[in-house]
């Protein structure tokens, strides 16, 4: 029964949150374009400032995480996300009106506090609208907004940029998001139970169904207990590491692709396109055999080890070779995203809805911290070295701790799962 409830809200939900989370991510990672595509040039700005401009972005994407969360599962995930689209609809379209690099570091930082509230959002969202045995899988349909959107924006933002220029590339690509903010208004509801669409019947199984998940935790009492958990911890260490080879590559992979020889931005957009068709494919297996097994973090460790691997083996054959090299980098960017469903479903799992979404959201601004330094530690490697090679080495260090950092965790949650009573002991003696 628990595999059948209310199968339209898979049709009727998925959809919308997908597309949100999609011209989020579009408006957060055409910066890389655009500064490959004249930005940088026009506003006469250093490889060095261009680091700082990319990153500037997750700092501000830091900060107001854990309020996010919190407002969105104490009042309402659907009212937060409506101010968001239009707020940062707005600050990408600036970022096309810009004259100076100060507005512009302004505009980046801003666009930053808007969305740190979008991902935990979802996150809480999609966890009352579906099950333990359905979570993986729907948070990978939100989080599949992250390559599918990269992959249609990498070719379109080149042909925007070659017709119309930088400018007009931010302006086009941040209007939909205003105009979304009204349709998802008009979709969504922040519970089951407010949806007209959904059957008495089956907002009560749905409902009964989550309640069992709910007291098949052990109570935690605040957020002060759940971010002291190991478990927390851990994961909160591994996603600074892993966002730091994720944002790595997003943000400079055209610089990279665009840097090879007889290599145009129609080129490079069709090119930077190709990890995240891989990339979804990866994603979409995980997360099903995640789902059919209930094991998340063994999808998760294996695919950061294969991306650590593959970008120190692109670096090893070097642009001699650009063909094999880019091939290695196409697997290493697929294996990063591969595990992202499975990962976001770990929390959840292990901790009650009272804390949940802020432990999810503490996790994800310790990502954007890790982004943060990762995309501005990528390019200033990049300007002092004059080439790439330094900068794949870090982003291989970084997956590869990501991963010993995940099998850390693994023991945590097993442990966990087979019995509460240790976990329980773990977060009474962090409060102590």
């Amino acid at each position: 029964m628990q595999r059948t409830i209310a199968k339209s809200r898979w049709y009727r939900l998925i959809p919308i949150v997908f597309i949100t989370y999609s011209l989020a991510y579009l408006d957060r990672a055409n910066y890389g374009f655009g500064a490959a595509g004249g930005l940088a040039e026009d506003l006469h700005i250093s490889a060095a400032t261009s680091s700082l401009l990319g990153s500037l972005f997750f700092l501000g994407y830091f900060f107001f995480q854990v309020p996010g969360a919190h407002y969105a599962e104490n009042k309402s995930a659907k009212k937060l996300i409506f101010w968001s689209l239009i707020l940062w609809g707005g600050l990408a379209s600036a970022t096309g009106i810009v004259s100076n690099i100060q507005w512009l570091m302004i505009i980046r930082f801003l666009l930053g506090v808007v969305e740190s509230a979008v991902m935990p959002s979802m996150l809480v969202f999609l966890s009352h609208w579906f099950t333990k045995e359905e979570r993986s899988r729907a948070n990978t349909f939100l989080i599949l907004g992250n390559p599918a959107t990269v992959l249609w924006m990498s070719i379109l933002s080149g042909y925007l940029i070659e017709a119309v220029g930088w400018r007009w590339m931010f302006i086009a690509e941040g209007v939909p998001a205003i105009i979304w903010a009204f349709i998802w208004w008009k979709l969504v509801n922040d519970e089951p139970k407010e949806a007209k669409w959904l059957t008495d019947e089956e907002k009560q199984q749905l409902q009964a169904q989550l309640e069992r998940e709910q007291q098949e935790l052990t109570p935690v009492k605040n957020y002060s207990q759940a971010f002291r958990s190991k478990t927390v911890i851990l994961l909160s260490l591994q996603y600074a590491l892993w966002s730091i080879g994720v944002y790595g590559f997003v943000m400079w992979l055209p610089s990279i692709i665009h840097a090879a020889p007889n290599m145009d931005i129609v080129k490079t957009g069709w090119l930077s396109s190709v990890p995240y068709v891989l990339a979804i494919i990866f994603m979409f297996a995980a997360s099903y055999y995640s789902d059919k097994l209930l094991n998340r973090t063994i999808f998760v460790w294996p695919f950061l080890l294969v991306g650590a691997i593959t970008f120190y083996a692109s670096y090893m054959i070097g642009t001699s070779h650009f063909w094999i090299s880019f091939f290695l980098l196409v697997v290493a960017g697929a294996a990063m995203y591969a595990p992202y469903g499975p990962f976001f479903a770990i929390i959840p799992e292990i901790l009650p809805r009272n804390v949940a979404g802020g432990a999810m959201a503490l996790i994800n601004s310790m990502g954007a911290l890790g982004s943060f330094v990762g995309s501005y530690i990528v390019g200033y490697l990049n300007g002092v070295t004059g080439g790439f090679g330094a900068s794949y080495i870090f982003m291989a260090g970084s997956l590869f701790f990501a991963a010993i950092f995940t099998m850390m965790a693994v023991k945590g949650q097993q442990s966990l799962k087979k019995k509460r009573v240790p976990e329980q002991w773990e977060v009474h003696q962090a409060h102590k």
